[in-house]
């Protein structure tokens, strides 16, 4: 049996990462797998984004978390949510960040770096990181990786590709999305 440094989980990232990744299976081959997947999915990845702000768009509870200004966006924001419309500057300048997002999934190192940032993504979701105004809640951010594991596992299956390898992409993207989402839930551990 493998032991774990329990309190440690909590205190080091990278410690966290190397337990979750070996734990769930997320090795070396999926990540090849995921790096490999650029080239096909890459081009896809802004009809992704769309789906993923149509889909924001439709419901109140997370609409209303774009309505308040975003880091780093300079532009005029809305007063209300109903005057965010899809095609906001806001939107748009929110849709870049994760079109940025899902390509470094597919392009960049999985080395500390990567670790910092994935878990990044779970703080800036928070109070505790940016504008207090934007605390998404964890089931807004669960049904979001949820909704966003999905499109990518629907792009997967519609590529044409050998079956064999529409699964070790699935299983690998859905390996790291469950580490992702560990690095997002970390952070509302309160």
């Amino acid at each position: 049996m493998k032991q774990i440094d329990e309190a440690k989980l909590q205190s080091d990232l990278g410690y966290r990462f190397a337990y979750v990744t070996e734990f769930i299976g997320l090795n070396e081959k999926d990540i090849q797998v995921i790096h490999g997947a650029a080239e096909v999915i890459g081009p896809l990845v802004p009809g992704m984004v769309d789906a993923v702000y149509d889909k924001l768009h439709t419901y109140s509870s997370t609409w209303r978390f774009f309505v308040p200004r975003q880091a780093g966006y300079e532009g005029e924001i809305p007063a209300t949510a109903e005057e965010l419309t899809p095609d906001h500057p806001q939107i748009a300048f929110r849709k870049q960040h994760l079109r940025r997002y899902l390509e470094r999934l597919v392009t960049a190192p999985y080395d500390d770096k990567m670790v910092a940032y994935l878990d990044r993504v779970g703080q800036i979701h928070t109070a505790s990181v940016g504008n207090p105004q934007i605390d998404i809640p964890l089931v807004e951010m669960n049904a979001l990786m949820g909704f966003v594991a999905d499109a990518i596992n629907a792009t997967i299956i519609g590529l044409d590709i050998p079956t064999e390898a529409k699964f070790d992409a699935i299983r690998a993207f859905n390996k790291l999305l469950w580490v992702q989402n560990d690095l997002i839930a970390r952070h509302y551990a309160r």
